[in-house]
């Protein structure tokens, strides 16, 4: 197993510290705050060998855009690019984007073929139920991409259909909010998904996000992690929100409900203190060296390739430091 880094636009900086300390992913997420190929920009003119990833929003571009990006990108960075999809969720989608969230399943399988053929420099002419290239009634030749280097397209997934679509049709997942134990049940999913595409297991890559809160007491650590979780947690409707019920499926889904209730309120900081420690700690990697260290074992063990960290505290590139060596001391450290 591999290490990671999650980078944001408010410190991009942390990704040139962690590919000095032989972190080998930066993995840039993306919300309703910033977009992610801004900050991709600047880090492929920043970074020499750290390899570029992102979890780009599919209702944010149309395909051909998106294929035009990571072309874009992997030619900054001397083809280190990684490109990252994920649907988003029906509140940012609709309320945030003004675009439907209809039939998310199809749409990520569409989408992934189009931005496939825009990559592979192939006429795009696609006639799916979600898109149509070229809208029908139009009529001349399509334009091509240059052909470039493959670009690896990875899924963020949750649901099970999801977690079986991304084993058909991508070369890897980006998970977050799951336990050692959660990547162990999932994991048979994605990789009948991948049997089915007739593509070998062996390269496929299983990367998994996760806070990363250094104390001698792991109470106290788990505070920091806490507003994140909080605020993903409380994205729209609970019917509706996937880490509401990843929450409801781990038996905290009355702890999760009154999170709701509380943010909905705008009680933010009553919301965060109600997300129980047991979510936190089963999800994030909190306290002293020693239990962080066997944490990241634990993830080895369930299939994690790369472990993607937010370092959390007062001084973060200490957490990346105290990251690797935990990594060091777990013994499962990967080239």
């Amino acid at each position: 197993m591999r290490l990671g880094v999650n980078v944001t636009h408010l410190d991009p900086g942390i990704a040139v510290d962690a590919e000095r300390l032989g972190y080998r992913l930066a993995l840039v997420p993306e919300g309703f705050r910033a977009d992610a190929v801004s900050v991709l920009g600047w880090l492929a003119a920043r970074t020499n060998e750290i390899q570029l990833s992102a979890i780009c929003q599919l209702p944010v571009r149309t395909p051909v855009a998106m294929a035009m990006t990571a072309a874009t990108l992997a030619t900054l960075s001397g083809s280190r690019f990684q490109l990252g999809l994920g649907i988003s969720n029906s509140h940012t989608a609709e309320v945030w984007h003004g675009v439907s969230f209809e039939r998310p399943l199809a749409r990520t399988r569409e989408y992934v073929d189009i931005v496939r053929m825009a990559l592979a420099g192939d006429e795009v002419r696609y006639a799916g139920e979600l898109f149509q290239i070229p809208l029908a009634g139009r009529t001349g030749n399509p334009f091509r991409m240059p052909s470039n280097t493959p670009i690896p397209v990875h899924l963020a997934a949750v649901g099970p259909r999801n977690l079986h679509l991304t084993g058909l049709v991508a070369d890897g997942w980006i998970g977050v909010f799951s336990s050692p134990e959660r990547i162990s049940e999932i994991l048979p999913l994605i990789l009948a998904g991948r049997d089915a595409s007739g593509r070998p297991r062996e390269s496929f890559e299983m990367n998994l996000t996760a806070g990363v809160s250094v104390d001698d007491d792991p109470e106290k650590a788990s505070l920091a992690l806490k507003p994140h979780a909080a605020r993903f947690m409380s994205i729209g409707h609970r019917e509706k929100n996937f880490y509401f019920r990843l929450a409801a499926g781990m038996g905290l889904g009355a702890a999760a409900a009154k999170v709701q209730d509380l943010y909905a309120a705008g009680e933010i900081s009553a919301a965060t203190a109600a997300i129980p420690f047991a979510f936190v700690d089963a999800t994030g990697l909190i306290g002293p060296v020693d239990r962080i260290a066997q944490k990241m074992k634990a993830y080895a063990a369930a299939g994690v390739t790369t472990l993607a960290i937010t370092p959390y505290g007062p001084d973060r590139v200490c957490t990346l430091e105290i990251a690797a060596e935990a990594l060091r001391q777990s013994g499962v450290q990967g080239s």
